[in-house]
Formats: C-alpha cells, sequence, structure tokens
C-alpha cells in the first residue's frame, strides 16, 4: 500500500527530472517564467492597439481586448505544448492593419467577410502546412521581395501611426502636410515616439509598453485644443472580462457564394497567406536562432509542429473575432532574457489571461499613446531593408516598388502584387527566367488579372 510519504517522494521526482531537463537546454524553471512575463511585458502593447486599430471597422472595441487576450492566450499555449518553442503568439501588426484599412475601409467588405477570409486562409495554412508544401510556396517569393514586403509593411504600420497621432494631416494642395504641433494631444504623441525610442536605444525592458502607460499618465493631465481630457480615467479599474459574443463567430463566406466573388477574393486571401507567412517563418527562424535552437544546418526541430500550431492559432482567430494571429519577434525579448522552451510562453499565455480583467484600463488608453507604438514598431520593421542589395537595378526596382507602393496605394496587396510582377517581367526581359519560379510567376499573374481587372473583379 503505497504511503503518505511515498506520495510526497512522488513531486520532487517530477521535479528533478524537470530541472534536469531544462538545465540540460541551458535554462531553469525561474528562468523560464521569468522570461515569461519579460516577453509579455514586450508584446502587452497589442492588448490596447489592435482594439483601437479593428475598432475602425465597427467592430465591438471592448470585445476585441477580449478577443485580442483570449486569442493570444490560447494560441500561445497551443505553441507551448505542441512545439515546446519559447514563441508567444497575438493578432499580427501590419496584417491587422491590411484587415482593417485595405479589406474594409478601403474595399468595403464588411468584417464578417473578412474574418471569412482569415478563416479560409487559415485553413489552407494548415492543409498547406500538413503537407510540406508551405515552404515551396514561400520559397516562390524572391528574397528580395519578402523583405521588400517587411519594409513595406512597416512603412504602412508608421503611416497610420503618424495619421492617427495627428502629426501627419490631409492636404488639398500637397496631398499631406505636417499636423498642428501646438496641439498638445500631437505634442504629446510626438513626445512618445521620441521617448519609447530613447527607450529602446537604451535597452530598457518593456520600452514600447512603458511608452504606452507613461503617454497616458501625462494625457491625465493635459487636455486637447478643444479643451477636452486626453486620457479618462475608467470607473473602475478592474472588472470581469468583456464578452466576446459582439466578434466571435461572427464569419461570413458571402465571397464564395458565386464566381465573380471568388475571384474578387482570392488576391485578398492569397496576400493573407503571404503576409502570414513571411510573418510566421520569418519570427520562427529569426527567435529560434537567437536562441540557439537551430541545427547545424540551420534547421529548426520540430518546425513542423510550430508551423502547424501557426495554422491552428489563425482558424482560432478567425472565430474568436480578431485579425490573424501570428508568432511574435518580441519573443525575442524572452529569450535575451533566458528562456529557451515553451515554459517561457506558457508563462506569457497565462498573464495574457490575467489582462482580461484590466480591459477598462486598456479601453483608457488614448490614440495618442497607441500611435506611436505604430510608429516604432514600423521603424523596426524598416530596419531589414540594409538586407537588400540595392545597387543591382533588377533586385533594386522590384523591391523599392513594393516598398514605395504599400503605403502610397495604401494597400499591402497591390504593393506585393506590383513587385512580383515587376520582378517577373525584369527575369523575362533580362532572359533569366528561372530566377523566379514557376509559382511565382503564377502568383504574379493572379495580382496581373487583379490589378488590370482582366476577370470581373469586384471593388
Amino acid at each position: 500500500m503505497p504511503s503518505a510519504s511515498g506520495s510526497s517522494q512522488a513531486s520532487p521526482s517530477w521535479y528533478s527530472r524537470l530541472t534536469s531537463s531544462l538545465a540540460s537546454q541551458g535554462t531553469s524553471l525561474g528562468t523560464e517564467i521569468q522570461a515569461g512575463f519579460t516577453t509579455f511585458a514586450a508584446m502587452a502593447y497589442i492588448l490596447a492597439v489592435n482594439p483601437s486599430m479593428l475598432a475602425v471597422t465597427g467592430m465591438d472595441k471592448a470585445a476585441l481586448v477580449s478577443s485580442t487576450a483570449l486569442t493570444a492566450a490560447l494560441s500561445t499555449l497551443i505553441m507551448a505544448f505542441v512545439a515546446r518553442l519559447p514563441i508567444a503568439l497575438a493578432p499580427g501588426m501590419g496584417i491587422n492593419a491590411f484587415f482593417a484599412f485595405t479589406l474594409c475601409l478601403g474595399k468595403g467588405i464588411p468584417w464578417s467577410e473578412a474574418l471569412g477570409m482569415v478563416m479560409v486562409n487559415g485553413i489552407i495554412f494548415l492543409l498547406l502546412s500538413m503537407a510540406g508544401i508551405r515552404e515551396r510556396i514561400l520559397g516562390a517569393i524572391p528574397q528580395p521581395l519578402k523583405i521588400a514586403i517587411t519594409c513595406g509593411i512597416g512603412l504602412f504600420i508608421t503611416f497610420i501611426g503618424l495619421k492617427n497621432g495627428g502629426i501627419v494631416v490631409a492636404s488639398d494642395a500637397t496631398f499631406i502636410q505636417h499636423g498642428n504641433f501646438t496641439d498638445p494631444a500631437v505634442a504629446l504623441c510626438l513626445g512618445g515616439v521620441l521617448l519609447i525610442i530613447c527607450m529602446i536605444a537604451l535597452r530598457v525592458p518593456g520600452a514600447i509598453l512603458l511608452g504606452i502607460i507613461s503617454v497616458s499618465a501625462v494625457g491625465l493631465f493635459v487636455h486637447g485644443a478643444k479643451g477636452e481630457a486626453i486620457t479618462t480615467l475608467p470607473s473602475e479599474y478592474f472588472s470581469t472580462p468583456a464578452s466576446i459574443a459582439p466578434v466571435a463567430f461572427k464569419l461570413s463566406f458571402n465571397f464564395l457564394s458565386s464566381w465573380q466573388g471568388f475571384l474578387a477574393a482570392l488576391p485578398l486571401i492569397l496576400t493573407l497567406l503571404l503576409v502570414d507567412m513571411f510573418d510566421n517563418i520569418g519570427t520562427l527562424v529569426a527567435v529560434t536562432k537567437r536562441a540557439g535552437l537551430l541545427d547545424a544546418a540551420g534547421r529548426l526541430p520540430r518546425a513542423g509542429r510550430a508551423l502547424v500550431a501557426d495554422s491552428v492559432a489563425t482558424i482560432l482567430s478567425a472565430l474568436c473575432g480578431t485579425s490573424t494571429v501570428v508568432s511574435y519577434i518580441e519573443s525575442a525579448a524572452g529569450v535575451e532574457a533566458g528562456g529557451r522552451t515553451g515554459i517561457t510562453a506558457a508563462t506569457t499565455a497565462v498573464l495574457m489571461l490575467l489582462a482580461l480583467f484590466l480591459t477598462p484600463l486598456i479601453l483608457a488608453v488614448p490614440a495618442v499613446a497607441t500611435a506611436p507604438v505604430l510608429i516604432v514598431v514600423g521603424i523596426f520593421m524598416l530596419q531589414s531593408v540594409t538586407e537588400i542589395r540595392i545597387q543591382d537595378f533588377h533586385t533594386a526596382a522590384p523591391a523599392a516598388l513594393t516598398i514605395i507602393a504599400i503605403p502610397f496605394m495604401f494597400s499591402i496587396a497591390e504593393g506585393i502584387g506590383l513587385g512580383l510582377i515587376a520582378f517577373a517581367v525584369l527575369a523575362l526581359v533580362r532572359r533569366d527566367p528561372r530566377s523566379l519560379s514557376v509559382t511565382g510567376y503564377l502568383i504574379a499573374a493572379v495580382f496581373f488579372l487583379k490589378l488590370f481587372q482582366i476577370f470581373p473583379f469586384k471593388g
């Protein structure tokens, strides 16, 4: 008969095996938990920024706070237990801009239908991951264009941040011009940008989150040009999480009801797929390389599991009522703090769930506090431009067109399409057709048909 003492010896044995396993990976339980806190601090800004971005489509902002936190937590737990990697997931910056400003505001697509496109993208994503085709499609896009897409989205996000903060405004004479810097709200937004970039330069942990908190706090004592308070404290600081019912399971698939609707949606779904793949695979490689988890050949062990976890997370995001969930580059902050296993990700997920009870405070964050985040994240994404061989014109031209077109055409899809079409044309003109794969030519053809309205695309 087992004794009480025998039962008590089971826990130390389990704990001993865990600590031994962690030690063999160069970490410890305490380090993993601390790394999870670090990752959360680095990416918690998404809890305020994502609802602010998506609310312009008419979605319920309080429900979006809960949806963002819940989707991030569940997706990160999937990554923690399936792939056992220190990677956190949440609705992606850039792809949420595509959802809000290209699909909904630009194309006039209802947000429920945009969620349906996210779901279709997720299903395709999962099938491609399970079949091992995902990497082949990603490989069809030339490396310079992959980098250019990241940079173009960075410019796009930066422009949205400048606009939301009032730093740039519309002008009949010059299209855009600088805003009224004497407006306290605009000045506070500029101050937030400078504060965040200075803290990042000084390697202050959680610089972006601290920037949001600082600007919001100052906003309590500063009034806008019309005398209104920039930040208004809520009547309560803690509450039960807002229901996700206003946005969850509200998917619409009207675009699949006709051939014409499908043709109109195809390039948009393809763009979701490509941006999703670039975000996830790029982040997985960058973070795991930094953590020393890649093998001698540069491959990621359990990469298949990680890709499947990403795909399931995309489907989950559509069901919960938010834009596509992706692996977060801010996970690198946790890796720098020593995170090496899924325990780091699981800790971050738990903190995301706890954040659900802070919804009133998150909703109180003003636009001038989230706008600097968009600007700074855009700067981060622009840093990779140095990897483009800009001295080679046949490389520089398609890349530059992509980077310029995404913000100027106010569309990630059209920017990617224009760059890929230019690359394909140059490859044929230079009699170097093999510089682009057959899949690459097919993708370019789809975008060509969409841009020039050769098929009866809607919108």
